[in-house]
């Protein structure tokens, strides 16, 4: 007979977690038979002393069959998504759906909401006026068919274990343990009916993973899980120091990745859009130039198609702050800015949310003036503050005033990519 207390116990004291032990505790906190703060204590005991490979497996496992496996149909092209681990002015989903789309993948892209100071998929989507998130399994697959891409929420039926067990552990200060993590993410992407998956697994300040070593031990785990479940997977750790782009926030980002739809847009969005397009394509064996489809506006169809499919106006205006405000540099210097920092102050001013069941704004956040790395001026403007609550000012310009803006050394660069972390698989 297994009891909470005593999987619990057997955590607690660094011993590994059997089989039958897993799925009983994750399935009877699923069905309620386990106790919030039981869970939540095993939660405490997992960050403290890890599982290891085969029993994050055996977790990823069991949190797949608390619920549906989405069966995906044969839509004639490689089903091959790609997953974030979140971050600030992190775009890249809206313009590479559409794009892996007119290079010939469908992309099954399941997202979530933002919370802190990394922004959500949907809650950016959800800008435009009249599009929605929620669709049917059977939208989904018809959407896939007809666009080739389609990003919307989980569907309830999937990885439920996960759903519960991640709002724990955002009020218990459990979220930074990688075997969690990684069983939290693969666990819906496996049960998301992907037949491949790249992975994006940020680093640095506005990242979960602040060091490449940490990064590196989150997606090897995930390569690994991938593996043991007949998911060809691979990750590739990217730069996440200073934001993404010249934009945070829900409305802002959207009309940024539509100028990098059209063919223009911040370079940095562009490289690394392209970079995962790559590596989409090689895992599913595919020869195209995500570049050249960039470019000529193909991608951007494919686009306006996907949000119309969603009931969105993608030619509507899109929403706009009420109060705009400047941040003027303090010094001369270069442009600098910290991605925790603006993506807090992108926070603070209604673009993300504290509790998941907070709401948030679609006009605010923050739009930086220049480019990293550029020479500025004491008292010249660095970035404008956007909300609709001005009395959220405070809250934002205390977050940017957490790190400096504007170093007295040159920005030496940065490579977007870091490293890669598996290998390419063919025929997803």
């Amino acid at each position: 007979m297994i009891g909470a207390v005593d999987v619990i116990v057997a955590k607690r004291d660094g011993h590994r977690l059997t089989d039958a032990q897993i799925d009983w505790v994750v399935a009877a906190h699923t069905r309620g038979e386990v106790a919030d703060e039981q869970m939540a204590a095993l939660a405490m005991a997992i960050l403290l002393n890890g599982m290891d490979a085969a029993e994050t497996a055996r977790w990823t496992l069991a949190m797949i069959e608390s619920g549906e496996r989405l069966a995906l149909p044969d839509v004639g092209r490689p089903l091959v998504d790609k997953h974030s681990t979140g971050g600030v002015g992190d775009k890249i989903t809206l313009v590479l759906a559409p794009l892996a789309a007119a290079c010939g993948l469908a992309v099954p892209q399941l997202s979530g909401r933002g919370l802190g100071h990394t922004g959500g998929t949907l809650d950016k989507l959800e800008a435009i006026p009249g599009w929605r998130a929620e669709l049917s399994a059977d939208e989904i697959a018809a959407q896939l068919v007809e666009v080739g891409a389609v990003v919307c929420a989980t569907t309830p039926t999937l990885a439920p274990a996960d759903r519960r067990l991640y709002a724990l552990r955002d009020v218990t200060g459990t979220v930074p343990s990688v075997p969690l993590i990684a069983s939290s993410i693969m666990s819906k992407k496996i049960a998301g009916g992907a037949r491949g998956l790249v992975l994006d697994v940020k680093v640095g300040s506005g990242a979960f993973m602040p060091t490449p070593a940490a990064a590196r031990e989150l997606a090897t785990r995930m390569v690994e899980i991938g593996a043991l479940h007949d998911l060809p997977t691979r990750a590739v750790l990217t730069d996440m120091s200073v934001p993404l782009g010249r934009t945070a926030g829900n409305a802002l980002e959207v009309a940024e990745a539509v100028e990098v739809l059209r063919g223009g847009g911040p370079a940095d969005v562009r490289e690394l859009t392209l970079a995962l397009a790559r590596e989409m394509l090689d895992l599913a064996g595919l020869a195209a130039d995500p570049a050249a489809l960039l470019d000529s506006g193909v991608a951007h169809g494919v686009w306006e198609r996907m949000i119309a499919a969603q009931g969105g106006d993608p030619t509507a205006p899109l929403p706009v702050a009420s109060s705009v405000t400047t941040v003027e540099a303090e010094a001369s210097g270069f442009f600098r800015p910290d991605a925790l920092a603006v993506g807090t102050a992108a926070w603070r001013l209604g673009a993300g949310r504290a509790r998941k069941e907070d709401g948030v704004q679609a006009a605010a956040g923050v739009r930086l003036l220049h480019d990293v790395g550029t020479s500025v001026r004491a008292g010249e403007p660095l970035l404008e503050l956007h909300t609709d609550t001005p009395e959220a000012l405070d809250g934002a310009r205390s977050a940017l005033a957490a790190a400096p803006m504007v170093s007295s050394e040159p920005f030496p660069g940065r490579d977007l990519v870091l490293e890669s972390v598996g290998s390419p698989s063919s025929e997803p």
